[in-house]
């Protein structure tokens, strides 16, 4: 329902499915933030795209000029298809998971729990530090009074989720 892209693959072959869900999204600039393994960013470079950091800070006009983000995830919740960001290491800050119109999530097999109530239990460390949070779900949307669904509203409008199996 959330026309959310998933694909499996191992650890081995994460490099080259983010390059291949950048061609995908028809993406030729990225924003890797810190954490990323060195591998993914090489992989990027070596896919010819343009790869963007975010240190210094790139500002919110360059942000919406760049196509994509990679980031890891936090948790990600089976019964509502959901992944939440808690921006540890590899997720960037808020504003790098919010202004490119394409974003690629990478989530461990390890990460998935069955419900939200587990997913919550997981970010525990997080809320307690009172880090931000950002929930996942899909390509944004939002529906009026009406019930009409509106896609691309708020934050990106394309998700790519890489799921390595262990």
């Amino acid at each position: 329902d959330y026309k959310a892209t998933v694909v499996r693959v191992s650890d081995a072959e994460v490099g080259a499915a983010i390059v291949t869900a950048l061609r995908g999204l028809d993406a030729a600039s990225v924003v890797l933030p810190d954490g990323l393994p060195a591998e993914w960013a090489d992989a990027v470079l070596d896919g010819g795209l343009a790869v963007h950091r975010d240190d210094p800070e790139l500002s919110h006009a360059e942000l919406n000029v760049i196509d994509a983000v990679v980031t890891t995830s936090a948790v990600a919740m089976a019964d509502s298809g959901t992944i939440a960001l808690d921006h540890g290491p590899g997720q960037g800050r808020r504003a790098l998971t919010l202004l490119p119109d394409r974003h690629i999530c990478v989530v461990r097999a390890d990460q998935v729990v069955s419900d939200v109530p587990e997913g919550i239990a997981r970010l525990a460390p997080a809320l307690r530090a009172r880090r931000p949070v950002t929930w996942l779900s899909g390509g944004s949307a939002t529906s009026d009074i009406e019930l009409s669904r509106v896609e691309g509203v708020h934050g990106p409008r394309r998700l790519w989720v890489i799921l390595v199996d262990a």
